[in-house]
């Protein structure tokens, strides 16, 4: 019994290391940061909203995503409201909220000119 409950920890644990080491998708959006809040009660994570703009008066489509680095967040917050590209890595599968609430974490800013 004993022998199966660590063999369950284990496989839980390496699921989740996969999870969060291997990268599904990677990509840049650019778009304008709207909001960057550190936010959870236990697992305190940055999550953010790019508003994506095609044309001026158009919708905008909004981007949620994840920053899991404080420096790259502190980098956010100082381009709020500015035209930004932001590098992401979607990892898929990961089974609790502690990394964040989106599959998309960004892991550089770079402001458009």
């Amino acid at each position: 019994l004993v022998f199966a409950l660590l063999a369950a920890v284990g496989a839980a644990a390496l699921y989740l290391w996969a999870a969060v080491s291997f990268t599904y998708s990677s990509g840049e959006r650019a778009g304008y940061v709207q909001k960057l809040s550190r936010k959870g009660w236990i697992c305190k994570t940055w999550e953010g909203e790019l508003a994506l703009v095609n044309l001026p008066g158009a919708m905008p489509e909004i981007f949620h995503f994840s920053v899991r680095d404080d420096a790259v967040a502190k980098r956010i917050q100082q381009s709020v409201g500015k035209r930004v590209a932001l590098s992401y890595e979607q990892h898929i599968g990961i089974p609790t909220t502690c990394f964040g609430d989106t599959q998309y974490f960004v892991v550089n800013i770079q402001l458009v000119e």
